[in-house]
């Protein structure tokens, strides 16, 4: 019998289930990498004139945009443009825009506020320049419901008369609540961006959101995400600029306002700089991101190009690349907006995780965020500190939302649990520690490197194997609830202290039961429930501590 044809039809069967496993393996990764989409939009907002810089002349400011268009074209990169009103009524730009592929690029609304828009709709420019930056002057937050009304139904209009259709996106550094549901209600737009969170730049602060990616905002506040969809603006409102995830926080602490360090192009501390660009995108793409990530790129014109030219250059080819090897994938602001509402009916939980910090640093993080609350955690020094714990409340109104802004500060928060930045001081810094005793002495529980999944659609989950006792910290989150236990470290004695510098701002803290918290910031009162474990203030060192029932820590951040 001739065994050799039998032999090479096993060899061919056993390479075609080898190479069909291999298939199988790759169609995942595949799969894998689609539902959690790594999403970049470039966007870029315009404005006709500057008048903080009188060198800063139109000619400066349209030839900035020529220059952004050169190069993302230059890389096959489509992207955003919004145009406040005085660049859309400038023959110029419509002219430049009007020639950008349809599809590839997007042509929406930049939402501050300037003296032609104001005087088109029969209102009284209250401005110093033309165009003011003040926030009760520039932006819709300093006009009445009605007045804003207006503002949207001229820009509208001469919108379309430009272009042939209402644009599908409309950004701002804020956007009042009031305005978002009309601009919705009556325009159908699908898309709205805001700034990263941030405390007292440019005269705003935006203190404790959902942390980066994106949401559905409450109908009474478009800063505050809804818990319910009926509550809701079906409009989801991304997060602007791409901060980074470990130093944008803590920069600036005990001064008037934050210093900036996000993938902006002009910032040599981040988007100027290609060391810490090939490490945010890296990060971007590796860490754990739950549902799918998301960053803007892009730059207003006010910054010039001469100020921007070496972080475009540094990042567009670095965008290409990433996408040409199907690492990220870039759109437009309006096909972000529409996939977003496609996908989901509510705001999903996500997150942002960095496991390898710049060169020279062991930093590591996670921003845990959902529609009741938003985390964050720091390993520092192989410690462990809640840095940041905010609730989110649908019910709470915004101050804007019936009356217009008297003063040149806008101000948006949310509920503050742990405050690691308004709570602490340059010296010493609030935050919400893991802790244990051992022979009479309390002592920070020190471990090795955190592992971080994503174990089913909304749940987060942080593995820290510890070192200073023989066992592993196991946190689990989901959109309502943290739950931390330690597993193998049998009598050990630990639980979790807040602390604060004695001279820190007033805290939110009313009552502090056993089982529960309650407080008020704001006239706005709210509570956190401990379902296992129990509160107590052992010291008047301690603000309160947090120790478990049979090993567990379980607490609830949904009840409002």
């Amino acid at each position: 019998m001739n065994l050799r044809p039998i032999t090479l039809l096993l060899i061919f069967l056993c390479y075609s289930f080898i190479l069909s496993c291999k298939n199988d393996s790759k169609e995942n990764i595949v799969t894998e990498n689609r539902n959690k989409p790594k999403i970049v939009n470039i966007v870029n907002f315009i404005r006709e004139l500057e008048p903080r810089d009188e060198n800063i002349t139109k000619d400066v400011l349209y030839q900035t945009v020529v220059n952004q268009i050169d190069i993302m074209k230059k890389h096959d990169l489509g992207g955003t443009f919004l145009l406040q009103y005085d660049a859309l009524v400038d023959e110029r730009y419509q002219k430049l825009l009007k020639g950008l592929p349809k599809g590839t690029f997007e042509i929406g609304a930049w939402w501050e506020i300037p003296q032609p828009l104001v005087e088109k709709a029969g209102l009284e420019w209250r401005g110093r320049f033309p165009w003011d930056w003040h926030p009760d002057v520039g932006f819709s937050t300093g006009y009445t419901p009605e007045e804003r009304e207006k503002l949207v139904d001229v820009y509208m209009e001469d919108f379309k008369a430009a272009f042939g259709y209402y644009p599908k996106s409309v950004a701002s550094w804020f956007i009042d609540t009031h305005t978002l549901n009309y601009l919705y209600e009556n325009y159908k737009i699908v898309a709205s961006a805001n700034c990263k969170d941030q405390f007292g730049t440019d005269g705003y602060t935006l203190w404790g959101g959902y942390w980066n990616q994106a949401y559905y905002p409450s109908k009474i506040n478009s800063y505050m995400p809804a818990q319910n969809e009926e509550n809701q603006i079906p409009v989801p409102i991304f997060r602007m600029l791409g901060s980074d995830p470990i130093r944008q926080y803590d920069t600036g602490l005990e001064r008037e306002r934050q210093g900036v360090i996000t993938l902006e192009p002009v910032y040599q501390d981040g988007g100027g700089n290609e060391t810490w660009v090939n490490w945010y995108l890296q990060e971007f793409i590796n860490g754990e991101s739950m549902e799918f990530a998301y960053t803007q790129a892009g730059q207003e014109n006010s910054f010039t190009w001469e100020g921007m030219k070496k972080g475009f250059e540094i990042q567009m080819p670095v965008l290409a690349k990433l996408r040409d090897q199907g690492k990220i994938k870039i759109e437009t602001l309006e096909a972000s907006g529409k996939w977003f509402s496609e996908t989901y009916k509510t705001t999903p939980a996500t997150s942002v995780t960095v496991e390898n910090d710049l060169p020279g640093s062991d930093l590591k993080t996670v921003w845990f965020n959902s529609r009741f609350y938003r985390a964050n955690i720091l390993w520092e020094d192989g410690t462990l500190r809640f840095r940041d714990i905010h609730l989110f409340d649908e019910n709470i109104p915004s101050p804007y939302l019936h009356n217009k802004l008297e003063s040149n500060q806008a101000l948006f928060f949310t509920q503050p649990i742990v405050d690691g930045y308004l709570w602490s001081t340059s010296k010493e810094l609030a935050g919400l520690k893991i802790n244990y005793t051992l022979d009479g002495k309390t002592m920070s529980l020190k471990g090795g490197i955190p592992k971080i999944s994503n174990p089913e659609a909304g749940k987060l989950q942080i593995r820290w194997p510890l070192e200073s006792k023989e066992g592993t910290l196991v946190l689990n989150m989901d959109e309502k609830e943290m739950q931390i236990t330690i597993d193998g470290a049998d009598q050990l004695d630990w639980f979790l202290d807040l602390t604060t510098p004695k001279d820190s701002k007033e805290l939110p803290f009313e009552t502090i039961q056993k089982k529960s918290i309650s407080s008020i910031f704001q006239e706005n009162s709210y509570i956190i429930n401990a379902l296992e474990g129990q509160f107590s203030v052992p010291s008047e060192d301690v603000v309160f501590r947090i120790s478990p029932e049979n090993n567990v820590i379980k607490l609830d951040f949904s009840e409002r």
